[in-house]
């Protein structure tokens, strides 16, 4: 019965999923004319916010390019591709190979969800060169099932901004926070700890259980072949220098005396920057030399279309979502009263989840939601007599938890492994229902 639900749910998304691009194509236009319908304000004002909105994640979609192709350009460094080889050595069958990379994903995702995205895309190609039968889309997609996590974890953004401060803190808040919540307070709690067990615990077996008689193998098999590149050539003065491994190490040295300064001053703080250069710098130094490098870089670009084209849409997205009508109403904010509205102090924190799922599927960006439900979901709660904590990690988990019908962040993975959304958002539709099952019942129960 299981492994019909499943066939069927990959069947209809494979059927009806548009493409990445006309999805975000399409919710454009659907929240063009919800805002229009619902806040009552003109094609030209709601245009306006999508223009005035469409330029607005530059930086952060430079930021995730980064991200992608520094990461994958450290998981292809020969060393590092060699762990991963050995450790897809473990699995001897394809249900093992799936919970072997679903656990590698998880636990990459809840350290940095850049790192695990781009790791848990390596490791699947491993995985599916070592383990004959095992299904390459059910692989990709419990690699990807690892980004459930993200928010939960030490790169999560709301719980960071909590830990924060500032004046930021308190704009965002609605005014009920002045001073910072510490990561003990949101992170290290027994709500959160208890969702991130349960998925570590559930999503390794749900995986498997999805997996068919028969795996499907890859259409292009060139997507796994392990490319080794010829040596870069050394006959000249400039061609020496190029692949120089002391100009190399001189700058990683200068990396090292940053880092070295900066957790001293700032402990254990990850902030996007600074997982760049992480990773930036220690591939460098697994690569060796500046032409090695650039190399894998070059390689690495080619899985950043996604990115470049798509995040201005999402941009132009959330510009509307945010966009107010000259009564201060947003589409945003009327969603998230709605909720309010419908909200006891018992089931409040239940009812921010699933608002923040809602929103999470026009606004896909952890900040950008904070932005948008932070202002009206932590005064709302507090006057139901819940910790503005919880509320927040409410609205976190609700972010995390529709990236599973939400491609925007399978983009960077799908570029790596060569696959489409199509090909395996079927799968994540079940593993939303399982993590909606989990956190739904986290927050109804232990708040």
């Amino acid at each position: 019965m299981f492994a019909r639900i499943t066939h069927l749910c990959v069947l209809l998304v494979q059927r009806y999923l548009p493409s990445p691009f006309v999805f975000s194509a399409l919710l454009t236009l659907l929240v063009l004319a919800a805002g229009m319908l619902f806040t009552g304000q003109s094609l030209p004002a709601m245009v306006g916010h999508w223009n005035g909105g469409f330029w607005t994640l530059l930086a952060f979609a430079m930021q995730m390019a980064l991200i992608f192709v520094t990461g994958h350009a450290l998981a292809n460094a020969p060393a590092v591709s060699r762990q991963l080889d050995r450790l897809a050595g473990l699995a001897h069958s394809p249900g093992q190979a799936v919970v072997l990379v679903t656990l590698v994903a998880l636990a990459g995702c809840w350290l940095n969800w850049g790192f695990g995205l781009v790791v848990g895309a390596v490791f699947a190609q491993a995985l599916a060169r070592r383990v004959a039968g095992v299904d390459y889309p059910l692989l990709v997609a419990a690699a990807y099932s690892g980004f459930l996590v993200w928010h939960g974890g030490l790169s999560g953004s709301i719980p960071l901004a909590l830990a924060s401060g500032g004046a930021d803190l308190a704009r965002v808040s609605g005014g009920v926070l002045t001073e910072a919540i510490g990561i003990q307070r949101s992170l290290f709690t027994p709500l959160n700890l208890a969702i991130v067990a349960g998925l570590a615990i559930g999503l390794p077996l749900l995986n498997r259980a999805m997996h068919p008689h028969e795996g499907v193998r890859v259409a292009d098999p060139s997507l796994l072949a392990q490319v080794r590149p010829e040596p870069p050539r050394r006959d000249t003065p400039a061609q020496r220098l190029d692949d120089s491994r002391l100009l190399a190490l001189a700058l990683v040295g200068m990396a090292l005396v940053y880092f070295v300064g900066h957790f001293a001053s700032q402990g254990f703080a990850l902030g996007l920057n600074v997982v760049i250069a992480l990773f930036l710098f220690a591939g460098l130094l697994l690569h060796g030399t500046p032409e090695r490098y650039m190399r894998a870089m070059d390689e690495s670009v080619r899985g950043i279309g996604g990115i470049v084209l798509l995040f201005p849409f999402y941009a132009g997205i959330m510009g509307m979502m945010m966009g107010a009508n000259a009564e201060g109403m947003s589409l945003g904010r009327q969603i998230s009263e709605a909720f309010v509205a419908w909200s006891s102090a018992e089931t409040f924190p239940l009812l921010a989840f699933l608002s923040a799922g809602v929103v999470n599927v026009f606004v896909p960006s952890g900040g950008g939601q904070w932005a948008v439900q932070g202002p009206i979901m932590l005064p709302a709660g507090q006057a139901l007599g819940v910790a503005p904590e919880v509320t927040a990690m409410a609205i976190a988990w609700g972010d995390a938890w529709t990236n599973m019908i939400q491609p925007f962040w399978a983009l960077p993975l799908l570029g790596i492994v060569g696959l489409g959304a199509r090909d395996i958002m079927g799968y994540c539709l079940i593993m939303l229902l399982y993590s909606g099952a989990v956190i739904c019942a986290a927050f109804y129960f232990l708040t």
